[in-house]
């Protein structure tokens, strides 16, 4: 294995934000349990399609979870991160690896405050810069 790859993580579908308790339910009555599990059924457009027609779901719910676990999956991430990220615009590691620290960091600084007027939340550079490195190094 080269030494620069990462240990993806897989948390519990729980864990992931913006899936509802019934949601969960649908998704483990399929045999959904983990943010891998999930990423497994959502590997294609036609995969998510048919997910969200057997949740009776609106297919964009069911991408947006892929996102999330996609997201979720860089260690430094995770399942705390995931949302911002894809709040903030990013929704998979390719495209957080082509970003700029610097840029990345002002923009989830801006996010904080007009959201929660708190800027102190906000992820720092050195977190911001982890996040773009282990994309850098999933998608090497």
């Amino acid at each position: 294995m080269p030494s620069n790859s990462i240990q993806l993580r897989n948390w519990p579908i729980e864990q992931l934000p913006g899936i509802s308790n019934q949601q969960q339910q649908q998704l483990k009555a399929l045999n959904i349990f983990t943010t891998l599990d999930l990423l497994r059924m959502t590997r294609s457009q036609s995969a998510r399609l048919q997910l969200a027609q057997q949740l009776n779901s609106h297919p964009k719910h069911v991408n947006k979870w892929s996102a999330l676990a996609k997201l979720a999956c860089l260690p430094s991430v995770g399942c705390q991160y995931c949302g911002l990220l894809l709040h903030a615009g990013i929704s998979s590691p390719q495209q957080l690896a082509l970003l700029p620290v610097a840029q990345l960091h002002a923009q989830l600084k801006r996010l904080h405050v007009k959201l929660m007027q708190r800027p102190d939340l906000s992820p720092d550079t050195a977190q911001v810069s982890q996040w773009i490195t282990e994309a850098k190094q999933l998608c090497s």
